[in-house]
């Protein structure tokens, strides 16, 4: 099914691959190949797609981080941000995102619930919209930036922190619509949890070759 919708060869696909994994745009990545542009942003959008259909949904335990942030210009009449991320990070650096509307407890918790076990420790910065992990199923450390930037060996703001390199990579996109926000945003949680390129473009060959069949 993955194959017949596409109107490119092997060898376009594989080199488009290649330049996705690299962290291309499409626009520079079908100029190099070959390619009509906008069949090049949709292969790269179904390979977002296909990403984030492969993505473990595992529970994370042990020592874990959660926070927020916010992506995109301030909306025109309201205050607030076109995009919102949630992060939740494991100690051995395996990072789950999602979109949240807002970061209230209502919101957050229910998250941190379905992807946290019980009895793990988490850390989180004073945002108030955490309070319910004080009388919850978890061993929960805050941290003041303003205070202390580290304690106990553990810090929200990791040395390579996952929403700077985020944005980072996301801004060569001048502007991404609201409705796809999703699939690069799991694309840079399938980039910092999946290796080096050599293993990501390895992975993500495999993912398309059995999405052909």
């Amino acid at each position: 099914m993955y194959e017949r919708r596409s109107r490119l060869n092997s060898r376009q696909q594989a080199e488009l691959i290649k330049f996705f994994v690299a962290g291309a745009t499409a626009r520079a990545a079908g100029e190099i190949a070959g390619v009509n542009r906008n069949i090049a942003t949709s292969y790269f959008m179904r390979l977002r797609r296909l990403i984030a259909m492969h993505l473990p949904s595992y529970r994370l335990s042990g020592e874990v981080e959660a926070d927020e942030s916010y992506f995109g210009g301030v909306r025109k009449g309201k205050r607030g941000r076109e995009n919102s991320g949630f992060r939740i990070t494991e100690a051995q650096r395996e990072f789950y995102t999602a979109i949240i509307p807002n970061a209230r407890t209502e919101t957050l918790m229910p998250i941190i619930e379905e992807r946290v076990e019980a009895d793990s420790i988490v850390y989180t910065d004073m945002f108030r919209a955490y309070n319910a992990l004080d009388v919850g199923d978890f061993h929960h450390h805050r941290i003041d930036h303003s205070r202390l930037f580290a304690k106990q060996g553990n810090h929200v703001n990791e040395r390579e922190n996952f929403w700077n390199q985020a944005k980072r990579y996301l801004r060569k996109f001048i502007g991404i619509k609201p409705e796809h926000f999703y699939w690069f945003l799991k694309e840079c949680e399938w980039r910092f949890n999946g290796g080096n390129h050599k293993e990501l473009l390895t992975q993500l060959n495999s993912w398309v070759k059995e999405a052909k069949h």
